[in-house]
């Protein structure tokens, strides 16, 4: 987050990265059973398959009918906020109409990180990408786009850590309140999260 809008800073929410998940790069999408039966002798695919946790055995315990993929909680994690962490709870209903009362409050100035908990269902996902725009006052001020990687179906939920960034500090800064658009998509650019929230910056 920046303190003053860049003049350069895009409400685009279209990935731009071009970056690709390491080793085998899959081509046409397919099932994780249908993976799981690709080519053992392809040694880069096997790498591939390995790094995923796809295996017969796995293949076999997917549930056909989970969603593609699940948010459970967007968390803004720092030492410096009150019990180290505000966020959203999105398993929970009502949670971001409850934020557009009451937005979360961020304590200026401080070094804090994004934390999204999710989960696979049914099918590998490849390229996941995390894309956000903050506005303020509706002019963008800031926007992050960052690789999430790339996730089989597992009965248990993943964690994805972002790099650091700091919060603005000022009067300016701490003027209104920062309308957030969070959005998810594969490579393919597919969209499987799109939802809006907001928080406020008060004052250390």
């Amino acid at each position: 987050m920046t303190g003053e809008a860049p003049v350069d800073v895009s409400d685009n929410l279209d990935p731009t990265l071009k970056k690709t998940t390491a080793g085998y790069k899959p081509g046409e999408k397919k099932s994780i059973q249908e993976y799981a039966r690709l080519d053992a002798q392809d040694e880069s695919l096997r790498r591939w398959k390995e790094s995923l946790g796809i295996t017969d055995d796995a293949a076999g315990a997917i549930n056909p009918n989970a969603p593609k993929l699940t948010i459970h909680s967007l968390m803004l994690e720092s030492p410096q906020l009150p019990g180290g962490s505000v966020g959203i709870h999105l398993d929970q209903p009502g949670q971001l109409e409850e934020l557009a009362k009451s937005p979360l409050q961020i304590t200026e100035g401080i070094e804090y990180s994004v934390v999204i908990k999710f989960s696979v269902g049914r099918e590998v996902l490849s390229g996941l990408k995390y894309l956000q725009v903050i506005k303020r006052a509706g002019v963008p001020v800031d926007r992050l786009e960052e690789m999430i990687g790339s996730f089989p179906p597992r009965s248990e939920p993943y964690v994805k850590r972002f790099a650091p960034s700091v919060a603005p500090s000022g009067f300016l800064a701490r003027s209104g309140t920062n309308s957030v658009r969070t959005r998810i998509v594969d490579d393919d650019g597919s969209v499987f999260a799109d939802f809006s929230w907001a928080f406020k910056l008060v004052k250390a």
